[in-house]
């Protein structure tokens, strides 16, 4: 049966939410900034409320406030790259303010200095998946799963990505085998309520 598209963004808003919660597990503070990112309303926070209005010149606006805190956040990793909370706070902000292409070099700089960083390994998971870059994805994803093996939520991506590429039978057998590990886990019920969209 071919994988309907309805049931693809199904899966997607789990696959995400999924990879929210662990990525952002331990900054918790940066929950909502990142939630935004699935939501398909622009949020009127400082960050987005601009977003979206353009000048005569085709040019998005950003408030003053936002662009002080980039820039400073930018001088604060530039001045001392070996901070990685600093390079992580830098990289969340790019991520929260809907530049993901420039959060990854910054993502990258952190696992270059400790690559066993599962939150960083799920922060980069989350903006392929995203970007329908499936197989890079799935790579982070297989390095996740090589830090730790019985990483529950990395496999729940693995099964999420399957769906979405449309190989529905291996991700009902990562989805089933994730459940018949853990039953009463949250990646267990996260399981359960994919392999109900996917009937």
């Amino acid at each position: 049966m071919k994988f309907k598209p309805v049931y693809i963004y199904g899966i997607i808003l789990i696959a995400v939410i999924a990879v929210i919660i662990i990525a952002t597990n331990q900054r918790e503070e940066k929950i909502s900034a990142i939630e935004d990112i699935a939501n398909k309303e622009m949020p009127q926070d400082d960050v987005h409320k601009n977003l979206g209005k353009e000048n005569p010149h085709g040019q998005v606006k950003v408030s003053e406030e936002v662009k002080k805190k980039m820039e400073e956040l930018k001088a604060a990793v530039d001045a001392n790259p070996n901070d990685t909370s600093k390079v992580r706070e830098f990289a969340d902000f790019l991520l929260a303010a809907h530049k993901p292409d420039e959060s990854i070099p910054y993502y990258e700089m952190i696992l270059k200095k400790d690559p066993k960083r599962k939150d960083i390994r799920f922060s980069l998971t989350f903006i392929y998946y995203n970007k329908g870059e499936l197989d890079k994805a799935e790579e982070e994803t297989k390095k996740i799963l090589e830090i730790d093996k019985n990483d529950s939520m990395a496999k729940y991506n693995l099964g999420a990505i399957e769906a979405t590429r449309g190989n529905n039978e291996k991700a009902r057998e990562i989805w089933n085998k994730l459940i018949q590990e853990d039953p009463k886990s949250e990646t267990a019920e996260l399981a359960r309520n994919a392999l109900t969209i996917l009937k």
